[in-house]
């Protein structure tokens, strides 16, 4: 099966490890755009510190700490806060269209970018990109050492692709579904069966049957009873996934209904005050 992800914003993204290209192009980008805000920091720096040396105002050293202050902020604080507030997304990845995401497929946090922006000085910008360049070929995700580091890797989140199939609820299986006791699934564990659903007609049959008896044999424990005997594992599968998504609309629904209501008890007037306006 393979290497899918989905997000924080709970969008499943048909996505693989991003190709070596692609994140050599997004780097490149990144770091001439950087370079570029790099070089203008320095020579307003200089200007501005310039004239305080001439003065007397400000020393040589300075000058020296204004440098080291425009370097960690445009080398780390651009880089930490431009992929937390895209979810992992620089102008060099939005343009390569790949993304940064955690180990579990989740999107990037401070920590991480902060991280993988902190290393970068090293297998990046102090290293020409040699070290970037040696572990994103040897490792199987194309990481590189700050996604080591971080616990990320860079997907691919472009391109075309085909519809997944839909969820249907089986006919022999309705009656039972709504009448069973589901519990609620783990995230993940819900997410691997809309997955595996959506692409299981393209899986070998071997690979196919094998991962539906899996996921069903993870399933069954939190619906209550189980399904009729000799229920096929897919079926299963389909008739779980239709009926959560069924309660969770009229879930949804109630809320939505008890949320009007309570907003109309609160424009109303207390102790049967009449309303001028009505």
């Amino acid at each position: 099966m393979y290497d899918g992800i989905v997000i924080g914003e709970g969008v499943m993204l048909d996505a693989r490890p991003a190709g070596f290209l692609s994140r050599a192009l997004a780097i490149l980008l990144d770091v001439i755009i950087l370079g570029v805000v790099l070089i203008g920091a320095f020579w307003l720096a200089a200007a501005w510190l310039g004239e305080q040396f001439v003065r007397g105002d400000a020393g040589y050293d300075a000058l020296m700490i204004a440098n080291v202050v425009v370097v960690v902020v445009v080398w780390v604080g651009i880089p930490t806060a431009v992929e937390t507030m895209t979810r992992g997304r620089s102008v060099g990845k939005l343009a390569a269209g790949i993304r940064v995401v955690r180990d579990d497929g989740g999107p990037v946090r401070f920590r991480q970018a902060f991280v993988r922006a902190l290393v970068g000085i090293f297998d990046i910008w102090l290293s020409g990109g040699a070290l970037a360049l040696i572990t994103s070929l040897i490792n199987r995700r194309g990481k590189r050492l700050g996604d080591l580091a971080a616990g990320t890797y860079v997907v691919r989140v472009r391109g075309g692709h085909p519809p997944s199939a839909p969820i249907v609820m089986p006919r022999e299986l309705e009656a039972w579904a709504g009448a069973s006791d589901m519990r609620r699934l783990p995230d993940g564990l819900a997410l691997a069966a809309r997955q595996f659903l959506g692409r299981a007609h393209k899986l070998a049959p071997p690979s196919r049957l094998r991962l539906a008896d899996d996921l069903a044999g993870r399933i069954e424990p939190y619906v209550a009873p189980g399904p009729p005997q000799g229920t096929p594992p897919e079926m299963f599968l389909h008739a779980v996934l239709s009926e959560r998504r069924e309660r969770e609309r009229e879930a949804a629904r109630l809320r939505q209904a008890r949320a009007e209501e309570h907003a109309g008890l609160l424009h109303r007037l207390p102790y049967a005050v009449p309303d001028l306006r009505d």
